[in-house]
């Protein structure tokens, strides 16, 4: 803050040397920090404490800092990473909570406990770290990184295990932290998809060790946590673990019936659950398996459904654990390996080499668990079975509407996953659980934020949306919310499926938009209406000059949609327009993105 900055505030009733130091002491933080000192000093107030009483009730000098770092694509290492921090906050632990692209690289070398919480943001062929832990991670394997000799640390590493890279990138920081020196305080916990099953023990484990590092975690710790006002604003009342019924206000197709795709518009009802959300964030559902592949799964095993399954201090008939419970859509490794023992097959141990890397892949991505219980046959029993399958997760769909415009609603763009092998229909769990439902019925709900995937916080700055397909789910919301709210920014969306007469989604919607002014430009790419292919990065190259004005005058970018193939290309045409039409080397323009996607301002949503 400036001299002239702190001048033009009231006149605080402080010395001038006192006022500087606040000034200095707030410089930088960011509205976090801003509200737990505002807080911590209405406390001291409150109490009418001294100097003196101040420094008593702060943290003891010998007490070691926790740092809890996380990376998060989709938003569950940040759910986990803030409940780690919640919790050594309430037992007196000085704690600090960053994300990675947040986190000061330079003080690395000065951490002493550092735990990690981190996804692996998977494609078919290979593990990349979240967005927003690209840097950090580069940065760790990389030469700058420091020796860490008086480091512990412990790292709790998140994943999918449908992919062949497990927690790749969850490994890979343990690793590197260990070969700089740093001591590992305990084993690398692992969570695929059925997340708190693996991060509650560790968090318990992760607290014990937290509090026998902090040598000042004691009577005077507490003392200072309880001081302060709440660091979080409420919750809502529900979670990922108690779920909002949601009922159905409308389910309707909104491509042609010749269209190869079959995409449903649904919207569904949050009346009285208090529940808000915002442009960007994701709705988690709960799915339940169809009754015909359960049927199916049992009969290909030779088990009946009404045996009594007990796990886990719960018995339910081995149906109801194969309808609720557990995951029959997704072939996982740990259960091919599972399996393999079983059909005592060469084969399938051989998947599971590292030469077989390649065809345990697309194995993994292209055979539902019934295919291949039918093409491997092997002998299970009803509670052998249930504890090798995967718990049943939910899904997460990005959020097509915006409150300041549907009031107690969420609105879902859902293309159903269907395919036929050998004669039969095969479908995703979720999308053909959600378009099954009828209007009144009711599905089980929750948000999911996204934080990195917001509408920048100046209204006037101009936005370029990407978002093929579904992909244009949350710009359906950026829109509205926009609209809604008066922002004199310009907007910018490219839009690209198959063919513009049966696959133009909310094509309504976008032109009358385009007529009120809420849609500045619109450019879209339908691939198959030409005898070339044409899709949203060959549309960017095109409008690449003024693409680059935009961005050279601080328009915010976000993509949505496909992270195979769509993502990667439209990086590189975002690198092609900035070396032509920005003078950068390949080097420089990579550099560019890099620094865009720090400021966010360059954002991905991508699955």
């Amino acid at each position: 803050m400036s001299a002239l900055a702190v001048a033009s505030l009231p006149v605080p009733p402080l010395p001038a040397e006192k006022t500087l130091l606040a000034a200095r002491l707030i410089e930088g933080l960011d509205a976090q920090a801003l509200h737990w000192l505002s807080g911590y000093m209405a406390g001291a107030a409150a109490r009418s404490v001294s100097a003196g009483a101040l420094a008593a009730v702060a943290a003891p000098a010998a007490a070691v800092r926790l740092t809890v770092l996380y990376g998060s694509q989709t938003g569950n290492a940040k759910r986990v990473a803030e409940g780690l921090a919640e919790r050594a906050r309430a037992e007196g632990l000085e704690v600090r909570l960053l994300r990675a692209d947040a986190y000061p690289q330079h003080e690395l070398k000065n951490e002493r406990l550092l735990y990690v919480v981190i996804s692996t943001h998977s494609s078919e062929d290979k593990a990349e770290p979240p967005d927003d832990s690209r840097a950090f991670f580069e940065f760790l394997a990389g030469r700058r990184a420091p020796r860490l000799p008086e480091l512990s640390f412990a790292v709790l590493a998140l994943g999918d295990s449908s992919y062949p890279d497990f927690c790749g990138v969850g490994r890979s920081i343990d690793a590197r932290l260990a070969e700089l020196g740093g001591t590992r305080l305990f084993e690398r916990g692992e969570a695929d998809v059925d997340i708190d099953a693996v991060a509650g023990p560790w968090l318990d484990t992760a607290l014990v060790r937290a509090r026998e590092r902090s040598a000042g975690g004691g009577e005077s710790a507490r003392s200072a946590g309880g001081a302060v006002v709440p660091l979080h604003p409420a919750r809502s009342a529900w979670t990922r673990q108690h779920p909002f019924q949601a009922e159905v206000l409308l389910n309707q197709r909104i491509v042609a019936g010749d269209s190869g795709k079959n995409v449903r518009h649904i919207e569904l009802s949050l009346e009285g659950s208090g529940i808000r959300y915002q442009p960007g964030d994701a709705l988690g559902v709960w799915p339940t398996q169809s009754v015909t592949l359960v049927d199916a799964v049992l009969e290909t095993l030779g088990l009946d459904g009404a045996v009594p399954v007990s796990l886990q201090n719960e018995t339910l008939p081995l149906r109801d654990w194969l309808t609720h419970r557990r995951e029959l859509t997704q072939l996982t490794r740990p259960f091919l390996a599972a399996h393999a023992e079983r059909a005592a097959s060469p084969a399938l141990r051989a998947l599971l080499a590292p030469e077989g890397r390649e065809a345990l892949a697309a194995l993994l991505g292209g055979v539902q668990l019934l295919d291949f219980l039918r093409e491997h046959p092997a002998e299970w029993d009803a509670g052998a079975l249930v504890a090798a399958l995967r718990p049943l997760a939910p899904r997460s769909y990005s959020i097509a509407s915006s409150q300041e415009r549907v009031g107690e609603e969420v609105h879902l763009t859902v293309a159903l996953v269907h395919y036929r092998r050998d004669g039969e229909d095969r479908y995703g769990a979720a999308t053909r659980y959600l378009f099954d439902l009828a209007e009144g019925e009711r599905a089980p709900v929750f948000i999911e934020p996204n934080e990195r995937f917001r509408l920048p916080a100046d209204p006037a700055r101009d936005v370029i949306l990407i978002g093929p397909g579904t992909g244009v789910a949350p710009f359906r919301a950026f829109v509205q919310e926009r609209a809604a709210r008066g922002a004199a920014g310009r907007n910018w969306l490219f839009f690209g499926n198959p063919h513009r007469r049966s696959d133009f989604l909310y094509q309504l919607e976008w032109l009358q938009a385009r007529k009120d002014g809420h849609l500045h430009r619109l450019d879209v790419a339908f691939s198959r209406d030409q005898a070339h292919k044409v899709y949203v990065q060959d549309r960017l190259r095109e409008q690449g000059a003024e693409l680059w004005r935009w961005l050279e005058g601080g328009a915010h970018l976000y993509v949505c949609g496909d992270a195979s193939r769509m993502a990667p290309d439209v990086h590189r045409a975002l690198l092609d327009i900035a070396v032509e039409h920005g003078g950068k080397s390949r080097e420089d323009a990579a550099a560019w993105l890099d620094d865009l996607m720090a400021q966010g301002r360059y954002a991905r949503d991508v699955y």
